[in-house]
């Protein structure tokens, strides 16, 4: 796959996706952000990908909104009518939500493998991230309180059912740099690695595992995982039932059990 400002490889199983603008610290422009959306709308109907690596390329994972986006914003304000002024800024922001959404809403786990920076826009974009991993040299920052902007495109909806909603509140209001073994330690983070070397042995090793299961099983638990953090447990409850009286009895089920019988992995379709 070859795009514009990312670097998209497949191999057994598992995509790695990398940011590509390094000479910018990987900052998106508006092309990116439509370029990442689709990314990850395609990968998710691509049976080989069975799960996504999100990395950068270069000395930063993600400086966010790149600043030349955000000085067009000011451009609107050219546009007399505030009516119509509030309408393409709001179009702005639902087109960078969505770019975040695909993300989250990609049927395949997504994994972000952060070193250095993770500014801004990309503290929304490990939010939408289902594990999140990083080397002692990370560090996130909520940066649009410095720049007298509202966080506005998935950060303050995500972060606080990943950490402690006052922790969430402490790293949006001050701007401040969690570091990586903070990050770790307030549960940002699944695990805190030496050197960005160790972070991507760590994480391919991670991603290799979850390529070896069920597909279908895969996708479902990231589909009932979600449904499960914005709804009640008995809500979840019978939602679950429901999906497994129509996903239960599959041909991964069949090969699962019979694997085990002959003492052999599994091998599922894609």
């Amino acid at each position: 796959m070859k795009y514009n400002y990312f670097k998209v490889d497949i191999d057994n199983k598992i995509a790695q996706v990398a940011f590509n603008r390094p000479e910018k610290s990987n900052a998106l422009h508006m092309e990116a952000w439509i370029e990442m959306q689709n990314i990850f709308d395609t990968l998710s109907t691509t049976n080989e990908v069975r799960v996504i690596v999100l990395k950068g390329e270069g000395k930063h994972f993600c400086a966010g909104i790149d600043l030349e986006l955000l000085m067009s914003v000011a451009k609107l304000q050219e546009i007399s009518c505030s009516g119509r002024r509030s309408e393409k800024i709001r179009g702005l922001v639902k087109t960078l939500q969505k770019a975040i959404s695909a993300i989250e809403n990609c049927s395949k786990p997504v994994l972000a493998a952060i070193h250095q920076g993770c500014i801004g826009g990309g503290v929304d974009i490990v939010s939408a991230c289902d594990m999140r991993y990083c080397s002692e040299d990370a560090y996130f920052t909520i940066k649009e309180i410095d720049l007298g902007m509202v966080a506005d495109i998935g950060t303050l909806q995500r972060l606080p059912k990943i950490i402690s909603p006052g922790m969430a509140a402490e790293m949006a209001y001050t701007g401040r740099q969690v570091f990586g073994n903070e990050a770790k330690n307030i549960g940002l983070v699944n695990q805190c690695y030496a050197s960005r070397e160790a972070l991507m042995e760590g994480i391919m090793e991670k991603a290799t595992t979850i390529a070896s299961k069920s597909p279908l099983s895969i996708r479902g638990t990231k589909e009932v995982l979600r449904y499960t953090r914005d709804h009640s447990v008995d809500d979840a409850l019978n939602y679950m039932s429901t999906w497994n009286a129509a996903m239960l009895i599959s041909e991964d089920l069949t090969e699962a059990f019979k694997a085990t019988m002959e003492k052999r992995a599994p091998r599922f379709k894609d």
